[in-house]
């Protein structure tokens, strides 16, 4: 019985539990007019499936942040190892993503708005510019801090510069990658919410405006939950990657 207590997914249940238990009983309270219980929200999340209103926006959603997480994990791991390979890189473009990640990017999508229009291209470079810095600072990061103990034995063994970078120094940094994507994945999916609230309200960011301007926070909350459920499998699937691919000596035992 502890173990099962102790299990990773026993937790995990228990974690979700709790908060969806935590929103109910803030929706009863109520702390907010504005503020529905989970299970309204889970009625109307039915509600909007059922009659298709949710189906429809998501392709709208979907195409700026696939595509902007695919430019910015090609670019922001490429970056990041280049950076962390080349000394003269990393300082020339080290500050420049530290400053990106540490800025009200948000800020930036007029600017953006302003330089390529409403369209498509204003809503890839939001998502781009959410979830690169993260990406390349991480890749950065992990390709900095591989042992040094194992680089000086492959260059023990006569290894060339290619050969200990493809065979100790990539395999030695894949964790921290691969926690930099999934951290940039996280941010890509709040640039494109922002960008269909602040540039076009299109997508699933229409949904949440219109519901909310109809005082219909039921809706509105669904809307919001359900970028989150995609956002959180999406994330897990990273994961599941990982462990399958890269790392299957870490894979938790189901």
């Amino acid at each position: 019985m502890r173990d099962f207590f102790r299990h990773p997914l026993t937790l995990r249940i228990i974690s979700v539990a709790i908060v969806f238990g935590a929103w109910e009983y803030a929706g009863r309270i109520p702390i907010s007019p504005a503020f529905p219980t989970f299970l309204q929200t889970m009625s109307a999340l039915w509600g909007m499936l059922a009659d298709g209103s949710m189906a429809k926006v998501y392709p709208a959603t979907f195409q700026p942040l696939f595509i902007g997480l695919i430019i910015s994990s090609i670019l922001g791991v490429g970056c990041g190892i280049f950076m962390g390979l080349n000394e003269g890189a990393e300082w020339f473009g080290a500050p420049v993503f530290i400053v990106l990640q540490s800025a009200p990017l948000a800020a930036l999508i007029p600017l953006l708005t302003f330089a390529y229009g409403i369209g498509l291209t204003s809503k890839i470079m939001t998502v781009c510019i959410m979830a690169m810095p993260v990406i390349v600072l991480n890749a950065f990061n992990a390709i900095r801090h591989t042992p040094k103990s194992l680089i000086e034995m492959g260059e023990s063994y006569l290894g060339s510069r290619r050969q200990v970078i493809l065979k100790i120094i990539l395999p030695s940094a894949s964790p921290v990658i691969y926690a930099g994507l999934r951290l940039g994945a996280a941010m890509g999916f709040i640039g494109a919410v922002l960008a269909e609230l602040l540039i076009t309200p299109t997508g699933i960011g229409d949904l949440i405006t219109y519901n909310q301007s109809i005082a219909e926070y039921d809706k509105m909350y669904a809307a919001i939950f359900s970028i989150m459920v995609f956002a959180v499998i999406f994330i897990e699937i990273l994961e599941y990657s990982e462990y399958k691919f890269f790392r299957p000596d870490k894979r938790v035992k189901q």
